[in-house]
This record gives structure tokens, sequence and C-alpha cells, in this order.
């Protein structure tokens, strides 16, 4: 029923990205705060950790994961509430649990694939239920699928974190178009998104204090963060804009980065690098990407089972966002939303979650077509 063959196009390109962000986050630590200790070693640390679990995690296969499902998406709504109730602020937001000894965990990046694993059995119970189902079938599908990807937005939105929440909803808009509902949902849901859309930003720029009044500071000024990208100002930028663009061909070198920028080991991660190997490092690097984002198509593309197509519909649609966000905001081509580079910028949480991806991808290049059904 398995075929006990890692699939080396999933794993090497991995294993590739683990040596240049170990190098990378070395090269920023020049910039780094020391009071965060040797981040190094905590990203080896980690990376040892998650290769552990995809170890654990093929092992278990992913039909454990798709029975467990609603046992971990509860325990995912929970962990977002005790932030909301216990969690310490840390930069007047309530994102990790501070753990003395280890450091912070962040549930929004473990909810990701809580999300996608509830989605994905919801699709495919529903497409065994109803092999021809009508509009209002869809229709009541549609309403619980959102309202699962509706409860944990809210209690992240709430932390603050709007960079999670708009994953969530990108993992939910691309797992409903591979689960092959009717197209004119989505074009409702476009000019839906449109009219409301319109409304909320003529408020923001024509009516700034019924704006506030409706939706309060915190909302206005995360957006006056966002729409300040558009003036090309501010350190972050200009400095990553400068670093990148002085690198040249081969770039400044291994740790010599020339210029200062904040969170240079997690967001702007790529302007260290780039200011290090220059445009040649930046086409390997693009090159690993495009590589693995390209297997995981072609992954979908075999005869696999129906739940494994629409979680990678989910788990693409997910990297593929983060990757072109975080490399086109170091470059000043779209907004600053702290969005990282997925299996390169520092961070516990966010690593182990990529590496539970890593462990469904090998998972599912081994599996053969079955038919289960998860309640």
């Amino acid at each position: 029923m398995r075929k006990y063959k890692i699939n080396l196009k999933i794993l090497l390109p991995i294993i590739m990205l683990a040596l240049i962000s170990i190098i990378t986050i070395y090269s920023a630590s020049t910039y780094t705060s020391k009071s965060l200790g040797n981040l190094t070693i905590k990203q080896s640390i980690w990376y040892l950790l998650g290769f552990g679990l995809v170890f654990i995690l093929v092992k278990l296969k992913n039909e454990y994961l798709y029975r467990h499902t609603w046992l971990l998406y509860i325990l995912g709504n929970i962990s977002l509430i005790g932030l909301l109730l216990f969690a310490s602020p840390i930069n007047n937001s309530r994102c990790w649990f501070t753990i003395p000894g280890i450091g912070s965990i962040q549930p929004s990046e473990f909810m990701k694939i809580f999300i996608m694993l509830t989605l994905a059995t919801m699709i495919h119970n529903f497409r065994s239920d109803y092999k021809n189902p009508t509009l209002k079938d869809e229709f009541f599908f549609l309403l619980k699928s959102f309202i699962i990807v509706l409860i944990p937005s809210i209690l992240t939105f709430l932390q603050p974190d709007t960079g999670a929440v708009l994953i969530y909803f990108l993992i939910y808009i691309c797992m409903m178009f591979a689960s092959g509902i009717r197209m004119r949902w989505f074009v409702g849901a476009f000019v839906l998104v449109i009219l409301i859309g319109g409304i909320f930003l003529y408020l923001y720029f024509c009516k700034e204090n019924i704006f506030i009044k409706i939706f309060g500071n915190s909302i206005y000024y995360r957006l006056d963060r966002i729409f300040d990208w558009q003036k090309g100002s501010g350190l972050q930028l200009e400095n990553s804009i400068a670093a990148i663009g002085s690198a040249g061909l081969f770039g400044h070198g291994f740790n010599k980065t020339p210029i200062y920028f904040p969170e240079a080991s997690t967001d702007f991660i790529f302007a260290v690098y780039a200011s290090n190997f220059g445009l040649i490092g930046v086409l390997v690097l693009l090159g690993i990407i495009i590589f693995l984002d390209a297997n995981i198509i072609l992954l979908a593309k075999r005869k696999i089972l129906d739940t494994d197509k629409y979680i990678l519909a989910g788990i693409l649609g997910m990297l593929v966002f983060q990757q072109v966000q975080n490399i086109a905001m170091t470059v000043g081509l779209l907004p600053i939303t702290g969005i990282t580079l997925p299996f390169v910028s520092y961070g516990g949480s966010s690593l182990l979650s990529y590496m539970l991806i890593v462990g469904i991808l090998l998972n599912i290049s081994m599996e053969k077509s079955r038919v289960y059904k998860y309640k």
C-alpha cells in the first residue's frame, strides 16, 4: 500500500534551504539584538527538531492527521484564545507564548496547517456525500467551511496578526477552488469583496473620523503602515533596497552586510542574503524555491487521494504567497506585512509548521490511490 522511498525532489531543496537559512542568519547576527541569543544555533536546533518531526510524521502517515483533524483544529483555537487571555504583550501584540529556556511559540503558524487539514477532510466528505451537489448543497457547505476559517481568523486578528489572517483566507480560496465547486461562487465572492473593499477604502481615505469610530484606531494605523509603502520611505525599506542594490553580481561577501535594517533575520532575511551573495546567489535561491514549488505541482498531478489534492492546493497557495510577498516587500514592490520567507527566515514555530508540511508532502509522494472517509 506504500512505497517506502523518500522523494528527494522534495527533501533536497529543503536541505539546501536549511543551509541557506543558517548561513544567512549567521550573517544577519551583526545586526541582531544580543538579547535574543545565538539565533544561528537556535535555528539549527529548530531544523534538527523539524527533521525529527518529519520522521515521526512519515511513520504515522497522513491518515493519522486526517483522522484527528478536528481535535487539532479545536486545540489550535484553544491556544489562540489562551494567547488573548494569558500571553504577555510583545511589541503590543499577543502572538506568542513565552516558554522559559526554550523561547516563544506562535500558535497561528500551526493554525495554518490545522485549517488545511480541516478543510481537506470537509471537502472530501462533502464530495463523498454529494456526487452531484445542488446550489443549495454547495451554499451550506461554503457557509460551514467559511465559519471554520472565520473563527481562528477573528482570534488571530485580535492579537493582532493581520498577515496570518490573510494566509488563512488565501488557503481557503485555494482549497475551495480545488474542490471543484461552481465558478459562480467565486465570481459572486469577488464582486462582494470589491463592493465591501471599496466602501472600506472610501471611508479610510475620505471619511477618516467615521472610519476610526467604526473600526478603531488600531485598524486605521495598521492600514497606514501598509499604504506608507507606496511612498517608498522608511528605514527598513530604504536600507533593504540599498543593501540589495549595492550587491552587484556576486555580492559583498559572506557575513558582510553593509547596511543596518531591523528584522534582519526574519522579515528581511532575503535582503541580507542578496547583499551577501548578489545576483548569482539570488538566482540560486529562486531556482531552489521554484524547483520545490514545481515538484509540489507535479505531485498534485499524480493519481493520489483526493484529500491529498485538496491539501496540496492549500500548501502551494500558502508557500507561493509567502515567497512572493516576502521577496517583493524587501524591494518595495509590495507592502511590508511581516510575512516571513518559508524555510529561510528565523523562527521556531514557523519552521516547525513548515516541516509538518514537508512530512505531509513526503507522505503524499509515497501514497497510492485509496479511498477513505474521515468523520
